[in-house]
């Protein structure tokens, strides 16, 4: 099964309907959401639910079904909320190809160096990667930046094993609060310490709390992660 984002007048849709799977589209506007089987001949292949994919309950599109793939042209401002969405359901899709603002698919798919929360979001979930380059030419009306296609390979397991996502989330978000200043200042002011707390801890695991938090991977996170975690362990005993 292929659910779609965004199906617009049906371009993409057409050709995944004529592949043969079972296609699931899912349109905000409701005069295209209307349309859109009847543009493509109503092909009895293809469902369209009228929703927002940010909002809509997804569990009468999705069913039993574990192993469906998703795509879509995803509107810039709601891209990031999507795409999260569907990497934190239960039941995730294997596959997700996405079309988004070009600035926001490098910073999925950046490297240590380069990599912000939204990086480690994304990676702690899926393998992601960079297909191409869309010029704004490619769409009506052109939009004013360049967009670009993304591919992100569901993990079997997560990138990293902590014991609760949530927390190293909120741990990864407090190291990127000053995502200019170095590693153990960044920390410092997320996290509501001293800086000399966060230099002793970085110390002990023997991490340079020089670095900038984009120079660190997912697994420099995690042990950054259990440490933070051991310490308010033992504060609190």
């Amino acid at each position: 099964m292929v659910l779609e984002i965004g199906p617009g007048t049906g371009a993409l849709t057409r050709y995944l309907v004529a592949s043969g799977a079972r296609v699931i589209a899912i349109e905000l506007d409701s005069n295209l959401a209307a349309s859109l089987p009847g543009r493509l001949g109503n092909p009895p292949n293809l469902t369209v639910v009228e929703g927002d994919a940010r909002s809509l309950d997804l569990r009468p599109c999705l069913g039993s079904e574990s192993n469906y793939k998703v795509v879509g042209n995803l509107p810039y401002y709601a891209a990031n909320p999507i795409i999260r969405r569907f990497l934190e359901l239960d039941t995730q899709p294997k596959l997700i190809v996405a079309t988004l603002q070009e600035e926001v698919a490098h910073t999925i798919t950046a490297a240590p160096g380069k990599m912000g929360l939204l990086s480690v979001a994304v990676q702690y979930y899926a393998n992601a990667h960079l297909v191409c380059s869309v010029p704004p030419q490619a769409f009506q009306p052109p939009p004013k930046v360049t967009s670009a296609v993304i591919r992100l390979d569901i993990r079997d397991a997560p990138a990293v094993n902590v014991d609760d996502p949530n927390g190293f989330f909120d741990l990864v978000r407090a190291g990127f609060s000053s995502p200019r200043k170095q590693l153990r200042n960044s920390l410092a002011h997320g996290l509501g310490v001293s800086t000399e707390t966060v230099g002793e801890l970085l110390t002990r695991i023997e991490l340079d709390g020089s670095r900038r938090p984009a120079t660190l991977c997912l697994e420099e996170w995690a042990i950054v992660y259990r440490a933070w975690l051991g310490s308010s362990q033992t504060a609190d005993e």
